[in-house]
């Protein structure tokens, strides 16, 4: 036990399966093209991250924490620092300024709702898609 456990207290870390969310890495303008063409058969969501926001970071615990993974959705994942120009092709194309944290749902080629920070903690997915 360190001297820090002994001042502050150990804490118990309990074993629990962390759930991963079936993420598709949006990396590429091709992919960006499949989104789109794919949003036709059924609806998808681009959550928008910035990795060195705290904020941007808290909602994506909260979002992960939340999520439904029954949902019938595509779920993306854009690094707005890896790949900044797909968000700029993504607020070109779909004609929604960027923001980040932000997400955005895609049906039939187009943005049909978007939100972003603290909102999208807030936001019950399944009313959107």
């Amino acid at each position: 036990m360190g001297i820090f456990d002994s001042v502050f207290g150990r804490k118990q870390h309990t074993e629990t399966q962390d759930t991963k969310l079936p993420w598709i890495f949006l990396e590429s303008m091709e992919q960006l093209e499949t989104l789109e063409a794919d949003s036709n058969e059924r609806p998808q969501v681009v959550f928008k991250h910035s990795s060195t926001c705290g904020i941007s970071s808290m909602v994506l615990k909260m979002f992960n924490g939340s999520y439904d993974p029954a949902l019938d959705c595509d779920l993306y994942f854009l690094t707005i620092q890896a790949h900044r120009d797909l968000s700029n092709a993504i607020a070109d194309k779909f004609g929604v300024r960027h923001e980040s944290p932000q997400l955005l749902v895609v049906k039939n080629g187009e943005v049909t709702f978007h939100t972003s920070h603290g909102a999208i903690a807030d936001l019950d997915l399944k009313d959107h898609l």
